[in-house]
């Protein structure tokens, strides 16, 4: 458990600094999925080792010994975690998992929003054209999702910008774009260190939608033209809490329709795919330390207690208890 604990640690590290510099220059879809498959396994990797660490510290506990029938003796004597890291490896999983629960609570506020306002929107057609001279647009998630466009974003564009700018919508739709926001906000809040795959995912979401709308006008010139156009259109406006084709880094998007589409690459992929059957290999396997580390100390208490009669696999006498009462003689 000595090395395979901090594996997934090492992993997650190592993927927040190195995956949002690789995907950046890769094609889209695919770097989206791949961060979000990144986010949610390193997340739960590191939430994992922070339990299994913490774990350490907390059987030493006479109490949870006395209750769980094992040795505290025998997990110190095998165990060689130092208990300062257990220690912070309990405060971080505790401030984790308090973040975890009011980013979940923050992001099903913002889906039932999303949803009550699809709601709200007149008529009952995908795309809600508001009688407002303010440039918005913007994707609601919803069953189904709608597409808001302002007419003073409209004004802004030709026709054949507007077409591409519903059809970079839509792709935020289609894609179910929201989901993939919600996994990285989620990872994010349980580790502050994977916010840059947060960051480096709403940059691919938008390149996504970008790529689908360039497919589907056919022209990528005129994509990179209408996501330019509506970003200083709407330089000065405050942008909803929704998918938008003027979000991300405008300048970089529209560098990169001005090039070639990213030509598919498998290597990169591949090694993140290694990481992170690594870090869920190594989880495994400290796990399985931990288990039969327990099942040591409980051998170990049943050992020490030849005098009472056990039932199969159980130890009844409190190991946590006799070892309490050692350590107050010793202190007397």
């Amino acid at each position: 458990m000595t090395i395979s604990v901090y594996v997934p640690l090492v992993v997650t590290v190592l993927l927040a600094v190195l995956a949002p510099r690789v995907t950046r220059q890769r094609a889209p879809r695919p770097a989206a999925w791949s961060l979000a498959c990144a986010a949610a396994v390193t997340a739960t990797g590191w939430l994992g080792s922070l339990a299994l660490l913490a774990f350490t510290a907390f059987a030493q506990i006479p109490e949870v010994a006395e209750e769980g029938h094992w040795s505290v003796a025998a997990l110190r004597t095998h165990d060689p975690v130092d208990l300062s890291v257990a220690a912070v490896s309990a405060l971080a999983l505790a401030a984790g998992l308090v973040s975890l629960g009011v980013a979940s609570a923050r992001q099903v506020r913002h889906l039932m929003w999303a949803r009550r306002e699809c709601g709200r929107m007149p008529g009952d057609t995908e795309l809600v054209v508001l009688d407002d001279d303010i440039p918005q647009a913007f994707a609601l998630p919803g069953a189904p999702g709608r597409i808001v466009v302002s007419r003073g974003m409209l004004r802004c564009l030709g026709d054949a910008e507007r077409e591409a700018l519903l059809a970079h919508e839509r792709a935020h739709l289609r894609g179910r774009h929201h989901l993939f926001q919600t996994v990285w906000r989620l990872a994010a809040a349980a580790n502050p260190l994977l916010r840059p795959l947060a960051e480096a995912g709403a940059f691919a979401l938008e390149r996504w939608a970008d790529e689908e709308a360039a497919t589907r006008t056919g022209s990528r010139t005129v994509v990179a033209r209408a996501v330019g156009r509506a970003a200083l259109a709407s330089a000065a406006v405050a942008r909803p809490a929704a998918l938008a084709a003027t979000g991300g880094a405008v300048p970089q998007r529209v560098q990169a329709l001005l090039s070639p589409p990213p030509p598919p690459r498998t290597l990169p992929f591949a090694a993140g795919a290694v990481l992170l059957t690594l870090c869920c290999v190594s989880l495994a396997n400290a796990a399985s330390d931990s288990e039969n580390l327990v099942d040591s100390a409980e051998h170990a208490c049943c050992a020490a207690t030849p005098h009472v009669q056990h039932g199969p696999g159980l130890c009844t006498e409190s190991c946590g208890a006799d070892e309490r009462n050692e350590h107050g003689k010793h202190r007397s």
